[in-house]
């Protein structure tokens, strides 16, 4: 059994937000998946530029809860910008047992409920 790491869990909430912005009609123009470098999607769509920062939670932590503190320096930072703001937090779960990692060897659940303007 591998458990996935920080960065791992990262790529695997990148992938589900990404696929929602691209099915939203979203176009990249930057994505940066190494942690703690934000945002991680910005991105253009209605000719308007999106900051998009994503978040991995793992259960039992709450995918909607966020860093209001750091959420706001990053919507100042994105205002500089004209850019709007937006949160993906990512619930994952290991589907046969909440309580164990996420692993390479069991399926996964997860909680997104979309995107959060900021």
């Amino acid at each position: 059994m591998a458990i996935l790491d920080e960065q791992q869990l990262h790529n695997l909430a990148m992938n589900i937000v990404g696929k929602d912005l691209k099915n939203q009609g979203y176009e990249f123009l930057a994505v940066n998946s190494k942690l703690k470098k934000n945002p991680q999607f910005v991105a253009l769509k209605d000719k308007k530029l999106h900051f998009v920062i994503v978040r991995a939670v793992t259960y039992p932590d709450n995918p909607k809860s966020m860093d209001d503190v750091f959420m706001k320096k990053i919507k100042d930072h994105a205002t500089k910008f004209n850019a709007r703001t937006f949160y993906g937090g990512v619930g994952l779960a290991n589907q046969q047992n909440y309580e164990l990692p996420v692993d390479s060897n069991n399926d996964y659940v997860v909680n997104y409920s979309g995107l959060i303007k900021l």
